[in-house]
């Protein structure tokens, strides 16, 4: 079994209508909630084995404060191929990694983390921004991960139901 995090980034700046979308930063809400997601990850013992983020600003920032507030110890890997991605992106992604790895954090944008979290577990859910899902998949091996692949949604945290 393999477990992945779907983390969507931290809610982003509308301030500067000068930057484009990919550069845009987290506003204040942003950078309060993404440490509360990065301890939640520590707390619950679900500190990935990698974490892996769109090249946007904003995710960038969402996943590299997530990794330090969780203990994370590597470095956060970048992939443009996560900027406004579908599903079948993330999968291609993943589909690629070693083995070695047991639970595996993607940070992205919307639509797609709804798209993904519903289309490996069946469930639509709303991932309002810096909302983490946990899906466990039945696979053994990242390259078995699919678009067919049945996951299970263990929990969805959103940082305003958080204590």
């Amino acid at each position: 079994m393999k477990t992945l995090l779907i983390l969507r980034h931290a809610k982003s700046s509308w301030k500067h209508p000068e930057l484009t979308d990919h550069d845009r930063p987290l506003n204040k809400r942003g950078k309060r909630d993404a440490p509360r997601m990065g301890k939640l990850l520590r707390v619950q013992g679900l500190v990935p084995d990698l974490i892996i983020s769109s090249t946007a600003k904003r995710a960038r920032s969402t996943a590299k404060t997530v990794a330090r507030k969780s203990g994370y110890k590597e470095e956060v890997e970048l992939t443009p191929a996560f900027y406004l991605a579908s599903p079948r992106e993330y999968i291609s992604v993943l589909r690629t990694l070693s083995d070695d790895y047991g639970r595996v954090m993607v940070v992205g944008h919307n639509p797609g983390m709804e798209e993904l979290v519903e289309k490996l577990t069946g469930e639509p859910k709303i991932m309002t921004t810096a909302a983490l899902a946990q899906v466990l998949l039945s696979i053994d091996q990242w390259n078995q991960l699919g678009e067919e692949t049945a996951g299970e949604l263990v929990h969805l945290w959103r940082p305003r139901e958080l204590t």
